[in-house]
């Protein structure tokens, strides 16, 4: 901690001073909010933005929202859990991605019905819950989805080299992006809804060739840009047209930056500056070298390319995707809670003033939805875990949230100065920035070298309405400790009253029968100061943990000096109620909004201090009583800050035993959930069965499972180097396990496979039912090559049958979506060539989906898949039992199942997750499906994914839950894997999680016979 000597300090304070009095004579004073243009998208005035930020119905907000995937939690009855996780946190609104290969099993269709396929429902709870929504349908997402969420017929080269104006292209994307502006229309603002702008395509800086300085338009992205914008228009959008740029390099798609086509109406810019991946390696490309919390400058970027336009952040990292190979358990450590605490205030210091953060919830990447960059889990290290679960960054990000929320004069405010002699600590730059029609101040102070986490102590020179003045006055020093930020206002107004300063941060502020309850946080054991203008009498009414607290009248009001350790401090000040709370208790204090506004006002908020979450607040019986809704992790005291008629606090539907404190507010106590009653019952009773009949020669390939692979030419930009084309997505078959069978005569010794699947996929091949070889598969390698003999095998003198299993990890991203998945080069050595082959993949291929529920990316195709073994329903009495974890001998695969009774107790939280393990390194991968969707990809020969947590709706929580397990054993030693499941959390909740969602769950047909 460094500490200057008071001459110096004198020294520097008086230089402060100075500089204050020199940046207020050099500031516009005319610097007015009517100097920037008010724009709207000259369909609506009820959306509109300017310099400084958006405006809904002719009021001032600053957007803070977090992205969450509908597709990647298929349980519409779920979406409501998450959403009002997401209102809790303090934002206002929420962002999603479409999916149109989701939507689009193939050419003909596109299903907006099926289960979660229908997204209507979160436009209903959006206006329901209270918050604005940001539209992304694409075409083109990225999202670490499976060809970055393009439909996988798409990938054949046939269409073009996609994201461009070519018209097969076009033809391709129209249906689906008609379809779902349709439905978006109806849930607009403009409507009374809440879709607040609806954003064209995604991170797509095309709009230059070379240099965006030279402006040299590339007329193809512009026509395509101008194409997705004339479809929205034309389908019923009215609300602005947004996009994100990739980087701050593009310059992409802002009018206040040229004129040329394509530009929508409010630009936005994507950053990642932590890296979006766990693996550090793949962000040096954009960012630079990797730097542990080195932040990145915005506010020249965004005055150059858009500056008459709010700062617009449609995706600001709120974790990491953790690879193949990554570490066990993602990257939190790069992206937690001091992560939240210091990048988010930094884009408040660079103007920000609408940020979506990716992701607030980032769920799993089920099925086939991923792209081989990342495994099952798309944790993202996100706020909201995967298992749903909340913790120290989910309220780290809250406290700063709930901040937001109610510093309007924040909402304009023009940046005045940003370096280090605002202190008399040279390792601290501050930013200040003012709102030039009130004077409101905002301080915002970090690390000048920000990737330090050193405890630096300092006093700054603010300017406020009652002068200059070096802050704390009284008592200490403001301190940042660790990688910490903290924002330091003056003349913030909260109601009628205004505080001259404060070294501790607002939290909140609420009007309570017409006066005003001010919330104050600092770090534990931290001096605080503040000053409330024309404060005249203070008293302090409960201390918990406080002291030194002290009152100084002034000539101009109140000054408040205190030490706040764990807990709660309340103090009076004339009519202002003032709580202060250390770092903890803030985690644990909500201010939930009475109305469904998103703006949450102040005179229609509580304040709730106590429990895990609290989800909804409202007054009932002549507001008499305050009902709250949430979870509780334990039994815990709360304490409600309402109005003075409220005498009953009902949590969950029950009346509290209620008393009345001195200082106003309500307490009982809530109860914990009783976990001894919520039992899983053992894993141990299984059924096994042979998958994997291929491999023989005598099997009969000649049903409809199978089709003949005999293209001798494609339209793919990247031609295969042996005819026949052996490329899957050829032959309508996309996702997950593929199976070859070739077929050749002659005295062949051995074959050269070379064969492509993204990273972490595999493949092994068997000579007529004999097993000859792996691929074992990498987190670095896209394809494989292998030579394998045939010496282990024996080579018939008449007909030989070749079988090649493959497992792909989906398509690339952005231009490698169109990288081939399949046989590249299929060569006898020693004499002899294929006669013919065919392929197997998903039954029904995407010309004919057999589980249009599940959809298009649920399942590969396995010989089990095909058949439906993984389904609920199935028929497995002739199996023959036995445990995953005693195993098998030799290379294959086996299919293992499992019924097993669920009765989680109303009012509950459970989550739950599997657990998969294998003992020493053996050569396997395994597929986890919980009645009938692919819940797991566990692979431990490149990943170290070994939990995988399970959403009530896909489990049956009051039923039967069908568990399949299908393992691939890739050498002769066979295969063994331990299967338990596990209990995440538990909470006592308000929400209803024995829902009926037995609509998501459809049975075993008979149809599934026919590919066998």
């Amino acid at each position: 901690m460094k500490l200057a000597n008071s001459s110096v300090w004198m020294r520097l304070a008086l230089s402060f001073l100075a500089l204050l009095a020199a940046v207020s004579a050099a500031a516009p004073q005319n610097s007015l909010t009517t100097q920037w243009p008010l724009h709207d998208d000259g369909l609506n005035e009820i959306v509109q933005w300017d310099h400084y930020s958006f405006l809904v119905n002719g009021k001032r907000i600053f957007i803070f929202a977090g992205e969450m995937h509908y597709w990647r939690i298929p349980v519409p009855d779920m979406w409501e859990d998450i959403l009002q996780k997401i209102k809790a946190a303090g934002c206002n609104a929420f962002t999603f991605y479409g999916h149109w290969g989701y939507h689009a099993p193939n050419q003909n269709t596109v299903d907006f019905t099926n289960g979660a396929h229908d997204f209507t429902r979160l436009f209903e709870l959006a206006h329901e819950i209270g918050l604005y929504v940001f539209v992304r349908p694409g075409p083109y997402i990225n999202a670490e989805a499976n060809a970055g969420g393009f439909p996988l017929w798409l990938t054949t080269g046939d269409y073009g080299s996609l994201r461009n104006n070519d018209s097969r292209y076009t033809a391709a994307w129209q249906p689906y992006a008609s379809e779902f502006a349709k439905i978006t229309s109806k849930y607009q603002i403009t409507s009374g809804q809440n879709a607040l702008a609806y954003q064209m395509e995604n991170e797509y800086g095309q709009q230059w060739i070379g240099n965006p300085a030279k402006k040299v338009p590339n007329d193809t992205a512009i026509d395509y840009m101008e194409l997705l914008e004339a479809s929205a228009r034309s389908n019923g959008i009215n609300i602005p047209l947004t996009h994100n740029n990739p980087n701050m390099n593009s310059k992409s798609w802002s009018k206040d930056f040229s004129n040329a086509g394509g530009n929508v109406d409010v630009y936005g810019l994507d950053s990642y500056p932590a890296c979006w991946s766990c693996n550090l390696a793949e962000c040096t490309s954009i960012n630079g070298p990797y730097i542990a919390f080195g932040v990145q400058e915005y506010y020249d970027h965004f005055q150059l390319v858009a500056p008459t336009q709010p700062e617009f952040m449609p995706e600001f990292q709120g974790g990491s995707y953790n690879p193949w190979g990554g570490p066990k358990g993602g990257c939190l450590e790069n992206t937690n809670e001091d992560f939240a605490n210091l990048y988010y205030r930094h884009n408040v210091a660079e103007r920000v003033t609408a940020m979506s953060l990716y992701m607030l919830y980032g769920g799993t990447s089920w099925g086939w939805f991923a792209a081989p960059v990342v495994a099952t889990s798309y944790d993202y290290s996100a706020p909201i875990s995967e298992s749903r679960s909340i913790g120290a960054k989910y309220y780290e990000t809250k406290i700063l949230a709930l901040f937001l929320r109610v510093a309007e004069d924040l909402r304009v405010a023009d940046r005045i100065g940003n370096s280090t002699n605002y202190t008399n600590n040279t390792a601290i730059l501050t930013t200040e920035l003012r709102n030039p029609d009130t004077n409101a101040g905002f301080y915002v102070t970090i690390h000048q070298n920000s990737s330090v986490d050193t405890a630096e102590s300092f006093k700054i020179g603010v300017n406020t309405s009652m002068g200059a003045l070096t802050i704390p006055q009284k008592v200490g020093s403001i301190l940042l400790n660790g990688h910490q930020s903290k924002i330091i206002v003056t003349d913030f107004t909260f109601g009628a009253r205004t505080l001259t300063y404060s070294t501790a941060e607002v939290l909140t502020y609420a009007i309570l029968d017409g006066v005003p309850t001010l919330v104050l946080w600092l770090p534990s054991g931290e001096s605080g100061e503040f000053h409330l203008k024309y404060g005249k009498k203070g008293s302090l009414l409960l201390c918990r943990g406080c002291s030194g607290t002290d009152f100084h009248p002034d000539s101009t009001g109140l000054l408040v000096t205190f030490t706040q350790k764990q807990g709660m401090t309340v103090m009076q000040i004339d009519d202002v109620r003032v709580i202060i709370v250390d770092r903890i208790s803030a985690y644990k204090l909500w201010a939930p909004a009475l109305s469904a506004d998103p703006f949450a006002p102040v005179n229609e908020t509580v304040l709730v201090q106590g429990p895990y979450l609290v989800r909804s607040a409202t007054y009932q019986n002549a507001d008499q009583i305050v009902e709250l809704t949430g979870d509780s992790d334990n039994a815990t005291h709360i304490e409600v800050f309402a109005a003075k008629s409220i005498e009953t606090i009902s949590w969950n539907g029950k009346y509290l035993t209620t008393t009345k404190t001195s200082y106003g507010s309500l307490q009982a106590q809530i109860p914990g959930p009783d976990t001894k009653t919520i039992l899983l019952p053992s894993l141990n009773s299984w059924k096994v069965h042979d998958s994997l009949p291929e491999r023989f020669a005598s099997y009969n390939d000649s049903g409809p499972a199978w089709v003949d692979a005999d293209h001798m030419s494609t339209m793919s930009p990247y031609p295969p180097a042996t005819l026949p084309v052996l490329y899957v997505d050829e032959y309508g078959f996309h996702n997950g396990v593929h199976l070859w069978r070739g077929y050749f005569t002659g005295p062949a010794t051995a074959v050269f496979l070379n064969v492509q699947g993204g990273t972490a996929f595999d493949w092994s091949a068997w000579l007529n039912g004999e097993f000859i070889g792996s691929f074992l598969g990498s987190s670095n390698l896209e394809a494989g090559n292998l030579t394998l003999s045939f010496s282990n095998a024996t080579v018939k003198s008449g007909e030989n049958v070749l079988l090649v299993i493959q497992d792909n990890s989906g398509h690339d991203e952005t231009t490698g979506a169109l990288n081939p998945r399949g046989i590249i080069n299929a060569t006898l050595l020693g004499g002899g060539k294929f006669s013919s082959w065919k392929v197997a993949g998903t039954a029904g291929g995407d010309s004919n989906p057999i589980d249009p529920m599940r959809g298009a990316l649920a399942e590969g195709g396995l010989s089990g898949e095909r058949l439906g073994w993984h389904l609920p329903g199935y028929d497995d009495s002739s199996w023959n039992t036995s445990l995953p974890s005693t195993g098998f001998s030799g290379a294959g695969v086996k299919f293992y199942r499992t019924v097993v009774p669920l009765s989680i107790p109303a009012g509950r939280d459970v989550s739950i997750a599997f657990v998969l393990s294998s003992p020493g390194s053996q050569k396997l991968r395994a597929q986890l499906f919980v009645n009938g969707y692919q819940y797991g990809r566990f692979n431990p020969w490149i990943g170290n994914q070994v939990e995988f947590p399970v959403p009530p709706g896909i489990l049956d929580y009051s039923g039967e839950n069908t568990i399949a397990l299908a393992v691939w054993s890739q050498s002769e030693e066979g295969g063994q894997i331990g299967v338990e499941w596990k209990i995440e959390y538990v909470t006592e909740t308000s929400y209803d999680f024995l829902f009926d969602g037995s609509y998501l769950r459809p049975s075993w047909d008979k149809r599934r016979l026919a590919y066998a």
